[in-house]
């Protein structure tokens, strides 16, 4: 393990995290096709804030190195692909990210090397589908030649408290003598400890299974949340009663974007799909949480028009644009459908976000985003995303006199809002 030298490639959220720690006791390349992305890091800054300038300069001065050349990577022997899976834009996996990344791998290998792959798949994606394209393009064969393994990211973006060291991780190889390897490899550098898996499938299913779950038990309060509400309940005052059992699941209701739990149950409908099982409970969680976009909207108009405000040319401030709290990662936000939803109203939205990037959100989602409250007053607001920098706003301050507050998130005081999921 001492001649370990690790690779890598794709240096986002999952990616550049993971290469800054295992630069503490291997000699570690991160490898990326952006530019500016590698001149950035090479500066010291990471725009995703996922890793402190503080520590990417000392890894950088340490002898940590971000590259787009292919040749300052032939070196290593330790890849590792964490590049995105998204899905279309009819929710099919994507895997044109990981064809690249395997290709890239595929140029470079040599004999002897392992490749483990942290994308979140499903079960197969990196035996029948990644792996055949890295034997292709070197003309080697895994298990003979190279070796091969799966370890699935366990990132949450914008969480200070569990950082990639202190989430317990999911190996497996290729060969039982590989998956040793490669887990004493993670082990040295994981102080939450790893789970060493039988096979590389059995680790696939274990990662796609985790967001499925979550994505399914948001879906059934949301669900609760459109009952209570038609009811007049507060379904946050039914979730802290029910809450008081020990066994009870403290979900809450919300919009479900971001690049895990928004993706991945896609990924495992189309397993199951693949393999002759249509699955009902996965596709119905998945519908329930793509609707709450549409659903937050027309809450907004119905209170709206309750209260006697003309909706149409009327002004809607939407607090928020990220998937989630207190990060800059826009990537299948939800807030967009809110967005989409509103706009059909012919209003005038405004979208405030501190933490979100402007030509990003341009770039990717055609939409304007401001980083600095306006001064005008708006008819209705929309707590979409509960950043910390948003605590103390006076959000009435910022309304006419008659206006809506709708709560996306449950965390301002029921004294202010008009509604809440």
């Amino acid at each position: 393990m001492n001649k370990t030298k690790i690779c890598v490639i794709g240096l986002g959220y999952v990616g550049l995290p993971l290469a800054r720690l295992f630069s503490t006791k291997f000699k570690t390349v991160g490898f990326d096709m952006n530019p500016k992305r590698i001149e950035a890091l090479m500066a010291g800054h990471d725009a995703t804030l996922e890793v402190s300038d503080e520590l990417l300069q000392s890894a950088i001065k340490n002898g940590f190195k971000c590259t787009t050349n292919l040749d300052e990577i032939r070196d290593c022997n330790f890849y590792i692909v964490a590049v995105p899976t998204p899905v279309d834009a009819d929710n099919n996996p994507d895997l044109t990210p990981l064809v690249g990344a395997s290709t890239t791998v595929g140029k470079v290998i040599s004999k002897g090397d392992v490749v483990v792959y942290e994308s979140t798949v499903y079960p197969g994606v990196t035996e029948d589908e990644c792996i055949p394209i890295v034997e292709k393009v070197s003309s080697m064969k895994m298990n003979v030649d190279f070796y091969g393994g799966y370890s699935p990211e366990r990132i949450n973006p914008g969480d200070k408290q569990h950082t990639v060291e202190h989430i317990k991780k999911v190996t497996s190889g290729s060969t039982p003598e590989i998956g040793k390897y490669i887990n004493e490899v993670y082990a040295s550098v994981i102080t939450a400890g790893t789970h060493l898996a039988p096979t590389i499938k059995v680790a696939e299913a274990a990662k796609v299974i985790e967001n499925s779950q979550r994505d399914i038990n948001i879906a059934f309060v949301n669900e609760l949340s459109r009952i209570f509400t038609r009811m007049g309940i507060d379904t946050e005052d039914v979730l802290a009663a029910a809450g008081t059992k020990w066994n009870f699941l403290p979900f809450k209701p919300g919009l479900v974007g971001g690049h895990c739990i928004g993706v991945d149950p896609y990924y495992l409908a189309q397993c199951a799909e693949r393999h002759g099982y249509h699955p009902e409970i996965i596709l119905a969680g998945r519908r329930m949480n793509d609707g709450m976009g549409d659903y937050v909207a027309n809450q907004t108009i119905k209170l709206m028009l309750k209260k006697r405000i003309q909706v149409i040319d009327s002004k809607i401030l939407i607090l928020g644009f990220t998937f989630k709290e207190n990060c800059p990662d826009v990537r299948n936000t939800k807030v967009i459908d809110i967005y989409k939803a509103l706009k059909e109203y012919d209003l005038n939205i405004t979208v405030f976000d501190p933490w979100a990037n402007p030509a990003i959100v341009e770039r990717e989602y055609g939409i304007k985003v401001i980083n600095e409250l306006p001064s005008e007053k708006f008819d209705a607001a929309i707590a979409a995303v509960a950043h910390k920098k948003f605590d103390g706003l006076d959000i009435p301050s910022l309304l006419k006199d008659n206006h809506v507050i709708f709560d996306v998130k449950a965390t301002l005081d029921r004294n202010i809002i008009d509604g809440r999921l």
